[in-house]
């Protein structure tokens, strides 16, 4: 039995170089005519054919075609970007470096959000805010949810660093129940809370192709709980986004250090995919983010003096006023006349009506105690994310996927 087991181990791991060996196979390397820079992503494929790969993160690709394939052929290469570009190959093995042209892509942008199925931003029926890969990876933004306050008609509540709240359509707490978030095509709204919590249940950012906006009543595609817009995630393919990839990001909180000390800040992110055949591939993500996140520590005194705004202040502390309602002081807000208390203990106690009657000529207000945020709030943030997938490709043009 253990032999039998060990045989058939063999066999699954000589499989691949079998089928290889049965194929022919195209090698080569894809650059920028502008800057000599390796492109990765680009699409490679056979005219006329279905056949095809992308270049890893290097530009170099691989391109497998079946034995019986007629040379000369003509490989088509594409990207977002750049033109189509048609070379002719009279055999196999490795070709020289190909060279892509930039060209003007203005509506050529495809985006799934409109119809469910590809099309191009200039075609949709529906108004679509899209940020693209380049978009994200130039970003100086800390996080990628930060880029989506930029966009036409967002309105973003920041409860923390990783729970951001988008809405598109009057305002929002933090809890949209009308706002859908979906990944990948599966709403990930947090279970019993009943809304999207934001960058903390979403992809790691290397892991981010793209991100898709619809404003307001056209997000009802999705269903009536996106009453106030939708917003899609789309992950990278680890058929087309290949290789190894890490991000490091580093910064310095509170520099100004009015309610509490300077603190650092960081954010690391580690992606790997890798493509083990035409129709199977794999990728995991890890991320992990660090940082002491802001406390409102404003503790002056709010002014609740009858027909006074609430934004004025007065002067005191809690030592000073026995009413005192601080800005960032909770539970302090409800006070007490001390008259009523002390009217009440004259009405039992007669003999000490006249002295107290001297201390009751004015109201006499006093506040709860109440709590520092401080006090009530950890500001330690750690907010670490695992996730993967297995892809694997029933058709050309249908693919299967499990992950997490």
């Amino acid at each position: 039995m253990k032999r039998l087991a060990c045989f058939a181990a063999l066999l699954l791991l000589m499989l691949p170089a079998i089928v290889n060996a049965q194929n022919v196979i195209i090698t080569g390397n894809v650059k920028s005519a502008m800057g000599g820079e390796s492109l990765g992503s680009v699409s490679v494929t056979l005219k006329g054919n279905s056949n095809g790969t992308f270049t890893d993160n290097k530009g170099n690709f691989r391109l497998s075609l079946p034995s019986k394939t007629k040379f000369p052929v003509t490989i088509l290469f594409s990207s977002i970007g750049f033109g189509i570009t048609e070379i002719s190959v009279a055999g196999a093995g490795e070709m020289k470096s190909v060279s892509l042209n930039p060209t003007s892509t203005l509506g050529e942008e495809v985006v799934v959000s409109a119809t469910r199925t590809p099309t191009k931003i200039l075609e949709s029926p529906v108004s679509i805010e899209r940020v693209s890969l380049a978009s994200i990876r130039n970003s100086p933004s800390a996080d990628y949810f930060d880029m989506a306050t930029n966009l036409k008609g967002i309105d973003m509540v920041a409860s923390s660093l990783t729970f951001k709240t988008v809405t598109t359509r009057g305002f929002a707490g933090s809890g949209n129940t009308r706002f859908t978030q979906i990944v990948d095509g599966m709403d990930n709204q947090a279970p019993g809370l009943n809304f999207s919590v934001g960058s903390i249940a979403a992809l790691n950012e290397l892991d981010v192709e793209s991100m898709e906006l619809l404003q307001g009543a056209s997000s009802a595609l999705y269903g009536p709980g996106g009453m106030n817009g939708t917003l899609l995630i789309n992950s990278k393919d680890p058929f087309k986004y290949q290789g190894l990839s890490f991000q490091l990001k580093n910064g310095m909180m509170h520099t100004d250090g009015k309610y509490r000390d300077p603190a650092p800040y960081y954010n690391w992110d580690v992606r790997y995919a890798k493509k083990v055949s035409d129709r199977f591939a794999y990728k995991f993500t890890a991320g992990l983010i660090q940082a002491k996140d802001w406390l409102a520590a404003d503790s002056r005194n709010v002014n609740r003096a009858a027909g006074s705004n609430f934004n004025k202040f007065t002067p005191g502390t809690r030592s000073t006023d026995p009413n005192y309602d601080g800005l960032n002081i909770y539970g302090d807000e409800t006070n007490l006349d001390l008259n009523l208390v002390l009217n009440g203990i004259a009405g039992q106690a007669p003999f000490l009506a006249p002295y107290i009657s001297t201390l009751t000529g004015t109201p006499n207000l006093v506040s709860r105690t109440g709590y520092s945020e401080k006090e009530v709030t950890n500001p330690n943030t750690i907010n670490f994310k695992l996730g993967g997938s297995l892809n694997y490709k029933l058709t050309n043009s249908i693919e299967a996927r499990t992950g997490c």
